[in-house]
């Protein structure tokens, strides 16, 4: 895991972490899928693992070199680097066309799902008495996960922290959108969007002079917010990843059956066509939270009308993001073959 690597295996990594933290931002997909298709998940996940005490007695012991390959920082810091370009160019742009076609996006990222099934199962010849209840469970969990009920917005430092730790599998855990998860407790326009946003301004402010940020204190307490919310994602990554190393060394493919149940059964999370429901009060209005942003209680799901065009361009759309899996296949196979 440790290779020497080429100047396009570094780019491409870049990319791969690019894809990964768009993937996180959109509720209902999950990063994991993005390292499992494309071929680094075991390495994202032993990686991460190697973040342990020896690590930190090389880091503070002042063997930095020795602390930067023990932990595979290449792999790391070039995957990592992608993920936060991503939060701050490819999520902003992404946030554009949920509001504007918001349909289409929910068809591609489908049409991904569908083709990481297939990319996943087509070379799992591993059914048997144990992985059989595996998938069914891992199936079960995310249609159950599909038709849960939002909470409402808490911005409690201590929550915020539980929400960094949870949502973060979305990265370890293929099929576990921590987007997702963010809304169904509430914090995600919180933690994924006015918290990055304030961020981004913040920084675009610094850079013209304009330090008018240290009087604003709702600013400083949403970058507060955001500090909390990424020390917990920390922990979480760190976390999980000694359990799925653990995991999947001794249950490899009792994990996959359950990743390829999961997966299959968040489909109903990112199903196109759907309207979302608001929390109204007994009046009929839509509730609100302390930012003014409009309360989510759920999505109401329904089959496409085929007599309207906007319903094939959204079929295409799902061709588009099932392509998009085949390539990543395809670039698998081509990279096995030059090595």
């Amino acid at each position: 895991m440790h290779e020497q690597r080429s100047f396009s295996d570094k780019f491409f990594l870049v990319i791969k972490g690019l894809c990964m933290g768009a993937a996180n931002k959109v509720p209902g997909v999950s990063g994991g899928i993005v390292a499992f298709v494309g071929g680094f998940y075991e390495e994202f996940i032993y990686s991460l693992q190697k973040i342990n005490v020896k690590a930190f007695k090389l880091l503070f012991g002042g063997r930095f070199k020795s602390f930067y390959r023990y932990v595979n920082g290449t792999f790391l810091s070039l995957l990592i680097s992608g993920m936060l370009v991503s939060y701050f160019s490819v999520s902003k742009l992404l946030d554009y066309f949920i509001e504007q076609k918001e349909l289409y996006v929910w068809a591609a990222f489908f049409g991904m799902i569908l083709g990481s099934i297939y990319f996943i199962g087509k070379d799992f010849e591993h059914w048997n008495k144990r992985t059989i209840p595996g998938g069914i469970m891992g199936l079960a969990i995310g249609i159950s996960i599909s038709f849960l009920s939002p909470a409402t917005q808490n911005d409690n430092l201590l929550f915020i922290f539980l929400c960094g730790m949870i949502s973060v599998s979305g990265m370890t855990l293929p099929g576990l959108s921590g987007s997702f998860i963010l809304i169904l407790l509430g914090n995600y326009v919180l933690l994924l969007v006015d918290s990055v946003n304030a961020l981004y301004d913040t920084i675009a402010e610094i850079f013209k002079g304009d330090f008018s940020i240290v009087d604003n204190a709702e600013r400083l307490n949403t970058l507060k917010i955001l500090a909390v919310f990424t020390t917990g994602s920390a922990a979480g990554l760190v976390t999980l990843s000694h359990i799925l190393s653990y995991v999947l060394k001794h249950y490899r493919h009792i994990t996959t059956a359950v990743i390829l149940g999961f997966i299959t059964g968040s489909l109903g999370v990112v199903w196109p066509w759907k309207r979302t429901i608001f929390k109204t009060d007994n009046s009929g209005n839509v509730l609100s939270d302390s930012n003014g942003k409009a309360v989510i209680e759920n999505y109401e799901r329904f089959f496409p009308d085929f007599g309207a065009s906007e319903t094939w361009w959204a079929l295409f759309f799902v061709l588009v993001g099932i392509s998009v899996l085949l390539g990543l296949d395809w670039y698998g196979k081509i990279r096995k073959k030059q090595i």
